[in-house]
């Protein structure tokens, strides 16, 4: 196991899979973030555009996360929720540019589901994530 106390887990006869992990184990202390959505930490949407959300979300939990002395290599799921997968689909080259620069190359557990509306009309995603940081 690595430093950061999780290992992925792929069955050997299993495609690998690409950007994200079938599964993960880990130790350590649990840390869960709530469902965090595109705007500041001031609660001030700075754009409606889906990418420019993505970011902010991803740089919202990191500095959650940063408050329990963690990092984004210590998140082993997220469930993200979209107000559009065409959207989605449609950027996601540009979306995995922004979730590499925020979150390196650690691709944890996770879920995506479209729903017909979040709670703040202007966002356009939500993710929730669980970190494990080492003992």
């Amino acid at each position: 196991m690595a430093d950061y106390a999780h290992e992925l887990l792929n069955p050997k006869n299993w495609k690998p899979a690409k950007g994200y992990a079938n599964g993960v184990a880990a130790s350590g202390r649990m840390v869960f973030l709530g469902g965090h959505i595109g705007w500041t930490g001031e609660q001030v949407f700075e754009t409606d555009d889906f990418i420019g959300q993505v970011d902010q979300c991803l740089q919202n939990i990191i500095e959650v996360l940063a408050e329990a002395g963690g990092g984004p290599e210590h998140i082993v799921r997220m469930t993200w929720y979209i107000t559009d997968k065409q959207e989605y689909l449609a950027r996601l080259k540009e979306m995995g540019g922004v979730y590499r620069a925020r979150m390196g190359r650690n691709f944890p557990a996770m879920a995506m589901v479209q729903v017909a509306g979040l709670i703040e009309d202007r966002a356009k995603v939500e993710i929730e994530a669980t970190a494990v940081l080492p003992d």
